[in-house]
C-alpha cells in the first residue's frame, strides 16, 4: 500500500497540465482522491483488525453467533470503505482525460456499487437473523 501511495505521489509531482490554474485544480482533485482512496484503504484496515479481534474471542468458547457477528463487523467496515473507494471513483472521472479512462472508471464505479448494495443486502439479512435468535 506504501508503494501505491507513493508511485500515486510521484505522478502527481510529475503530471504535466495546461495552464497554471488548470493544472492547480487538477493536482488538488488528484491529492484529494488519494487521500479518499487511503482513508477506504485504512479502514478496510481497521475492519480485519476489528473482525479478528472478534474472531479470536469468539474461538474460546465456540459460539455460533459470535460468528455472525464478526462477519457483520467486517461487513459494516468493508461497507464503508466502498463507500470511500465509490467517491474516490467520482473524483477520477472529475480529472480523466480520456473517454477509455472514464468507461474504466465507470465499470469500477457500477462493480462496487454492486457489491456494496449485495453487502448491505447480507448485513440487513443477517441482522434478521439474529433478531430471531434472540427472540
Amino acid at each position: 500500500m506504501l508503494n501505491f501511495v507513493l508511485e500515486s505521489a510521484s505522478n502527481l509531482i510529475q503530471a504535466p497540465h495546461e495552464g497554471a490554474v488548470e493544472g492547480s485544480i487538477i493536482n488538488a482533485v488528484q491529492w484529494l482522491r488519494l487521500i479518499v482512496e487511503t482513508t477506504g484503504a485504512v479502514i478496510i484496515g481497521l475492519g480485519i483488525i476489528a473482525a479478528g479481534y472478534q474472531f479470536v474471542r469468539a474461538l474460546v468458547p465456540p459460539q455460533l453467533e459470535s460468528f455472525n457477528r464478526v462477519r457483520l463487523t467486517l461487513a459494516r467496515f468493508l461497507a464503508l470503505a466502498l463507500e470511500f473507494q465509490l467517491a474516490a471513483d467520482i473524483l477520477s472521472t472529475a480529472i480523466a482525460p480520456s473517454w477509455d479512462q472514464i468507461g474504466k472508471l465507470g465499470a469500477i464505479a457500477v462493480i462496487r456499487t454492486l457489491l456494496n448494495y449485495f453487502l448491505m443486502r447480507e448485513m440487513r439479512e443477517e441482522r434478521t437473523q439474529e433478531g430471531k435468535i434472540q427472540d
